[in-house]
């Protein structure tokens, strides 16, 4: 059901199954899936191909990058399948400079005013709430959860199934499995109660907590882990930490120390 107030180009790919609400605006070059619903007074341009089951709600804003570089390049936004997307979100579509995409997985909660900037790349399962903006190029790996009113600045990583305290400036990028807080962040430990709730075996969620304390042991992380032992670079949960630690990155590590 489309309202007859809505403005839909006719150069849109819109599933027979999409409902749009009233004074929506829906631009020529936007691709929908079925069973997604756009209520009211929200506005959808550029190169964006919404998935299935969607449901976005009034006043979300799906426009141009808000960057100073950006001069009308033909970039494009991604948003996958199942996902909840609040009153008065803002999404951009990527630049030239950042590879020109902009990606959303399924299944994520984005709570009201969260934005989500150029060339961000999101998972699966992610949940920011409410006032969160994640500056561009920012990399959200699958499980995260991002507590309200927190900011993440550009070119950061927050790794698979870690959770980010309300109120916490983003600067260090926050291995897998992290807790972090702060103003400006600190690891606080690691998301044990996610980590059982995943049924993830217990032998691992204990060699990943060793682990953890001997990364961590001294500022010298890169020489912590070259001191590691075989048994717990054979666990799958500390090989992830590892990969994410020594993989090419922008920001530093958060630490306990940061």
């Amino acid at each position: 059901m489309i309202d007859k107030t809505a403005i839909i180009n006719k150069d849109a790919k819109v599933h027979s199954s999409v409902k749009v609400g009233p004074y929506s605006i829906i631009g020529p070059n936007v691709e929908i899936g079925e069973n997604t619903e756009i209520q009211s007074h929200v506005s959808i341009t550029g190169n964006t191909k919404i998935g299935k089951a969607n449901k976005i709600y009034p006043f979300v804003s799906i426009n141009d990058p808000q960057d100073l570089k950006y001069n009308g390049e033909e970039t494009s936004l991604v948003i996958g399948n199942n996902n909840k997307i609040r009153e008065y979100v803002t999404i951009n579509p990527g630049t030239i400079g950042g590879g020109s995409k902009t990606i959303i997985g399924n299944n994520c909660l984005f709570m009201i005013s969260s934005h989500i900037a150029h060339d961000c790349q999101v998972g699966n399962n992610v949940i920011i709430a409410n006032n969160v903006p994640l500056g561009g190029h920012a990399v959200i790996e699958d499980n995260v959860v991002i507590g309200g009113n927190s900011a993440v600045q550009q070119f950061t990583r927050i790794g698979k199934m870690a959770m980010i305290g309300g109120m916490t400036g983003v600067l260090h990028d926050v291995i897998p499995y992290g807790l972090s807080t702060g103003n400006r962040n600190s690891l606080q430990g690691l998301n044990l109660i996610g980590l059982r709730r995943a049924k993830f075996e217990n032998k691992d969620i204990l060699g990943l907590s060793e682990a953890y304390k001997e990364i961590f042991a001294s500022k010298n992380i890169k020489e912590n882990i070259s001191k590691l032992n075989g048994s717990f670079k054979e666990n799958p949960l500390v090989k992830e930490v590892i990969e994410f630690i020594t993989k090419d990155k922008k920001r530093s590590i958060c630490t306990p120390f940061s």
